[in-house]
């Protein structure tokens, strides 16, 4: 290795040292409460449209294209907000932030997959794990984030755990994705707000 390529190699893991250390400011609170009314919507769609409310497969469809659509929303602000508040370490910034929730949001993926594989029947309790690994998520990236947003994997926890605690009957109900992922969303969307006016009174 040269001279040149080792210190550019220790310029990267400088930058990267000084990411893991910031505080991210990259998430707004606009896509997270546009992703809550979108899960209310989506909860009230399903309640109207669909004739079997608990069925399985158009379940799952519908959630996942919801979290398709929320991820691609909160990803575009969060670049958006990014360059333009982290202009010089952004790139450093956005990967540390997405590698800090990715290991919950594969999890919750693959439990996905294994249970629709090898254990159909068990497919209801799929609400309450998504619900658990997004909490985990969230617990994960507190260390970015104002510390209050601790209050939203909190929640996420605990009605992850509630929908398993009504088995199969209610657990792939509308609400029980809309009710815990609508009031979510739109909670860490105002500790966001919140923490940004605090901010700005500091200044």
């Amino acid at each position: 290795m040269s001279d040149l390529e080792r210190a550019l190699a220790d310029i990267g893991a400088i930058r990267a040292q000084m990411a893991r250390g910031a505080a991210f400011h990259g998430l707004g609170p606009t896509a997270f409460a546009a992703t809550g009314v979108l899960a209310a919507l989506a909860a009230f769609g399903q309640a109207l449209w669909t004739q079997t409310p608990t069925a399985a497969a158009p379940f799952l469809t519908l959630w996942m294209t919801v979290a398709a659509i929320s991820g691609v929303v909160i990803v575009g602000e969060m670049i958006g907000r990014s360059r333009r508040l982290h202009s010089d370490l952004a790139d450093e910034l956005i990967a540390a932030a997405i590698w800090q929730f990715l290991p919950a949001a594969v999890a919750g993926g693959l439990i996905t997959l294994v249970l629709a594989r090898f254990a159909p029947q068990s497919l209801w309790m799929v609400p309450g794990f998504w619900q658990i690994c997004y909490g985990l998520g969230v617990f994960a990236s507190c260390r970015f984030l104002p510390r209050p947003i601790a209050l939203a994997g909190a929640w996420y926890l605990l009605t992850g755990l509630f929908c398993i605690r009504l088995a199969n009957g209610r657990a792939l109900s509308p609400w029980a994705m809309g009710i815990p992922y609508a009031v979510g969303q739109l909670l860490v969307a105002g500790i966001l707000l919140y923490c940004t006016r605090e901010d700005r009174d500091e200044c």
